[in-house]
């Protein structure tokens, strides 16, 4: 999968490395300025990208709920303030995208950005994730509260679209638990190897609520390709519950450079000699050798043989290189045969013959 964003001077491959998303949400508590310091602050702090929720707060709770209504409200930004956003995340050069909470909204925030999240409250939003998904651009949905039947019809729903639309642009599952914060026995960092086994068209990664960072660096050992992580500039900003579990900018310079050193050790996963070994390829490896002192003549059997390093004669697996074949001179314990010091196939033949005929008159 690859995300880009208009304008951005590249874009990023997820399969080359972790994409690593600061979560502002809505810490920002209403303030446009402190968004936007938010945003320079986590892009100092190495993230990737830059999330915010785009909340039309009369489309998500109901009325009845005014105590819930009014703080949205206080929180709430217009469309002209995120598109203002999208400008300054460009000009901090990280990526910007906003989850949309209601259909008219992700029409507003098709206009301004290239990817889209479907959090974990909407991922039964079956009407939300196809208006989403009909804009034919990489989509991550979280799967707190979900089982595998859910995400399997989420997964199919946005799959249809793509496909009568004849694209593919990439589909994400973010491993998440719904609580807020979760308790560390409960991150089950386990999921995100099953997920990866059930969906091996989708790129897998990991929203995480626990407190601290060590959830989020143990999942991209895991096998996560995306990280999320809840950011603040203040964890006692004020009494509102994400800043308490979100990462502060210290933390998030060393929850990057956690994420980095992980996938350093991880590197290509492909099964093949690392450079730095190349220089142990001789000493530890064997050579076949004589497994006791032998005298010029003798027709190698096994018996004669045995396995040393380093590794600089005949290996182990080619003995049908010396097996049956004559030595030209003796051989001390433990010495390396080598192939010069066999009879050449056409010569050895004479000197079994006349070996055996020696063993007869004997």
């Amino acid at each position: 999968m690859i995300v880009t964003q208009r304008v951005m001077p590249e874009p990023f491959n997820l399969s080359n490395r972790v994409l690593i998303v600061a979560e502002i949400g809505n810490n920002h508590e209403g303030s446009f300025e402190t968004a936007q310091r938010m945003i320079a602050s986590a892009a100092k702090a190495g993230a990737d990208a830059v999330k915010f929720q785009t909340i039309v707060p009369e489309h998500l709770v109901h009325g009845a709920d005014s105590d819930r209504l009014a703080r949205l409200r206080g929180f709430q930004f217009s469309y002209a303030q995120f598109e203002a956003l999208a400008r300054t995340a460009l000009s901090c050069g990280v990526r910007f995208f906003s989850t949309p909470f209601d259909i008219q909204s992700a029409h507003f925030l098709n206009s301004i950005q290239d990817v889209f999240k479907i959090a974990s409250g909407d991922n039964n939003f079956l009407q939300l994730i196809q208006c989403v998904a009909a804009f034919s651009k990489p989509m991550f949905v979280s799967t707190g509260l979900a089982d595998l039947d859910l995400l399997q019809r989420i997964y199919s729903a946005t799959s249809a679209i793509w496909n009568k639309n004849g694209v593919n642009p990439g589909f994400a599952f973010l491993h998440c638990v719904c609580s807020y914060p979760a308790p560390p026995d409960q991150a089950n960092l386990g999921a995100i190897q099953k997920l990866k086994a059930h969906f091996p068209g989708a790129i897998i990664g990991y929203s995480d609520h626990t407190l601290g960072i060590e959830a989020a660096t143990f999942a991209v050992a895991a096998g996560a390709r995306i990280i999320e992580k809840h950011f603040t500039l203040d964890k006692n900003h004020s009494e509102f519950r994400d800043h308490q579990l979100s990462a502060d900018p210290q933390d998030f310079r060393l929850l990057v450079s956690s994420i980095r050193r992980v996938e350093a050790l991880q590197g290509s996963g492909e099964i093949t000699p690392q450079a730095c070994e190349e220089g142990n390829r001789a000493p530890v490896r064997r050579s076949i050798a004589a497994a006791q002192d032998l005298a010029a003549g003798t027709m190698l059997t096994a018996a004669h043989i045995t396995w040393v390093r380093p590794g600089t004669g005949i290996p182990p697996g080619e003995e049908s290189a010396v097996l049956g074949r004559t030595i030209t001179r003796s051989l001390a314990q433990g010495e390396m045969i080598v192939h010069k010091d066999l009879y050449l196939p056409e010569k050895n033949d004479d000197v079994t013959e006349r070996l055996e005929h020696d063993n007869i008159a004997t």
